[in-house]
């Protein structure tokens, strides 16, 4: 018998596509989820790679789209809120939606994406779903795999795209002092952390917080980011207080450039803690952010 194959939910978001390609590559069959599916650029017509359409508000069409398979990784996520998705229904009701009709499927495997700093007691509303929903996953499937990584980069990512384009104001504004410590992850490094649990001796923990090999701080990042791109400018130290105003200024707007979920995230450090597995427990040495900044434009 063929082995069964791997349901990527929100393969066609950023982690979602590095994982499904990574999951292809390593030779599994895997369909590719999500409520409006496409094949990516790089598919070819040998790849085992199918397209199902699915909604994890939707019970129905998760059971469909589970329907055979041996293993699911939950790639779906929410970062700013909207009338269709919120925190609590993306990250906690539909990440349990997702574990409760997988155990009722028979899946073996269930890969679960959060992030560092998951915690109840988070002043943010989305730090506090991300841990929300790893509780209601564990809760139908006890023996769901946790990934939490730390702020995500590579092609065409939301973060370093974002920093190459504060460089180009005359004047940079830092969160604060511009000293919160970040522990940058490679997307390509989360994707093989996801194979890894997918290989035929995949590790007993269930719980990891995946970073790359520097723990930089915000105010670092950018000087790099400024060197690469031949600029200088002066940074300028902006107080939370301001940010959070900022924040409540322009919340309202169908696409704010600043949340207050943003805010709070940039006050506490997004470091791998000392009680989960590491990149290293999954035989992962983890690039570097330098080397991606060598391949910027």
């Amino acid at each position: 018998m063929a082995p069964r194959p791997i349901l990527v939910l929100g393969g066609t978001g950023f982690a979602g596509r590095a994982i499904v390609r990574e999951l292809v590559e390593r030779g599994h069959r895997v369909r590719l989820a999500a409520r409006h599916p496409a094949l990516p650029e790089w598919h070819d017509a040998s790849d085992p790679l199918s397209l199902v359409r699915a909604d994890i508000h939707d019970e129905a069409s998760l059971a469909a789209a589970l329907e055979g398979a041996g293993g699911v990784v939950n790639a779906v996520s929410c970062y700013v809120e909207s009338r269709g998705a919120s925190f609590h229904s993306v990250h906690v009701a539909g990440a349990a939606r997702i574990a409760r009709v997988a155990q009722q499927a028979g899946i073996s495997t269930l890969v679960q994406l959060s992030g560092i700093g998951a915690s109840l007691d988070s002043p943010s509303a989305y730090v506090r779903a991300r841990a929300d929903g790893e509780h209601a996953v564990l809760e139908h499937f006890p023996k769901a795999t946790i990934l939490r990584p730390s702020v995500l980069f590579g092609p065409d990512d939301a973060f370093l795209t974002a920093l190459q384009g504060l460089t180009r104001l005359p004047l940079i504004p830092l969160f604060g002092r511009g000293e919160t410590r970040l522990q940058p992850l490679h997307v390509d490094d989360l994707a093989r952390a996801v194979g890894r649990l997918f290989s035929s001796t995949p590790p007993a923990r269930r719980l990891f917080e995946l970073g790359g090999p520097e723990v930089l701080s915000y105010r670092e990042i950018l000087e790099r980011v400024m060197r690469r791109q031949g600029r200088h400018r002066p940074l300028l130290p902006v107080p939370f207080l301001a940010w959070r105003l900022l924040a409540a200024a322009t919340g309202w707007l169908p696409n704010p450039p600043l949340t207050r979920d943003q805010v709070l995230l940039m006050q506490r450090d997004n470091v791998v803690g000392a009680d989960a597995g590491r990149c290293e427990d999954l035989g992962i040495l983890p690039r570097s952010l330098h080397q991606t900044l060598d391949t910027l434009r």
